[in-house]
């Protein structure tokens, strides 16, 4: 039994890696800067770029195990590619992550806070607030652009504007619209409960089949829509209308209960099936064609 004991004693020791105290700060740096990585991720539309690429991981896999041989030589010759593809689709995202580790000292860097995020849902009383202030805006035509986070972060069109972090309330809206005022310029990013920036710049959407009367507000709108599943609501200075952009769609000529209706149903078919929201889409085409008249 004593040789026994022995026996295991030795084959554990052999087996037990030789741990230094250099190698657990080593993997301290590592685990600190993956777990950075993972915010930046999160925080940009890599973040859906990473799902995309899990999707294409998983089609390459089932190929793997069906022995489809095409599929596996198309992979092969285009991995490389793709990878050079990925560095210059997310050149501002890399540029601007590698300033801010020039601009912030290590350890800033390394407890940086760019994942924190707003834990408190988007509520019934922020949505009122958000159509009180509208109806507010258009019966005086006043122009705004009002982007409402959800599930894909906005924290790079955050950045082009100025810090608010204020709680949604229709007073709130209408001053920073106001015409003359520093913050009237560019659109409004609520996330939760919370107007996080103002005067934020959106890209702008390229569709063609936009209305030509349609200025450059309303194809802001329309371009964080193209780019992200955020909903937007855009009050036209020329002539009081208002519209709401989804999944690059516009529908116009809202009143204040189909405004509230329409925000409530896009906000609650966060996980709708596609068919469903196609067939949102094309009301909302309809709906379009019907105001253009």
């Amino acid at each position: 039994m004593t040789k026994l004991f022995d026996g295991m004693k030795t084959y554990l020791m052999q087996s037990i890696p030789d741990i230094r105290v250099t190698d657990v700060v080593e993997m301290i740096i590592i685990a600190v800067l993956l777990y950075n990585v993972m915010l930046w991720i999160k925080n940009t539309r890599a973040w859906v770029l990473l799902k995309g690429i899990l999707v294409l991981l998983g089609f390459i896999l089932v190929a793997y195990l069906f022995h489809m041989n095409t599929i596996l030589w198309l992979a092969d010759k285009t991995i490389n590619v793709g990878i050079i593809a990925v560095v210059i689709i997310f050149q501002p995202e890399l540029r601007r992550a590698l300033e801010q580790l020039g601009r912030n000292k290590v350890l800033g860097f390394l407890v940086s806070d760019n994942g924190k995020m707003v834990d408190d849902k988007f509520s019934d009383k922020t949505m009122n607030e958000i159509v009180k202030a509208t109806f507010e805006m258009s019966k005086v035509k006043t122009g705004a652009l009002i982007v409402i986070e959800r599930k894909t972060p906005l924290a790079e069109y955050e950045r082009t504007g100025i810090l608010v972090d204020g709680v949604v309330t229709s007073q709130l809206l209408l001053n920073i619209f106001e015409h003359n005022t520093p913050l009237h310029d560019g659109a409004v990013v609520v996330r939760g409960n919370r107007i996080v920036a103002a005067t934020c710049y959106l890209p702008l959407s390229d569709n063609m089949a936009i209305s030509k009367d349609l200025g450059t507000r309303h194809r802001a709108g329309v371009g964080v829509s193209e780019v992200s599943d955020s909903v937007t609501v855009i009050v036209s200075e020329e002539t009081g209308t208002v519209s709401v952009a989804f999944d690059g769609g516009l529908r116009r000529g809202m009143d204040p209960d189909t405004l509230r209706e329409e925000l409530k149903r896009i906000i609650e078919e966060n996980e709708a099936p596609k068919g469903r929201r196609l067939k949102i889409l094309k009301g909302w085409q309809k709906h379009e064609k019907k105001a253009d008249k």
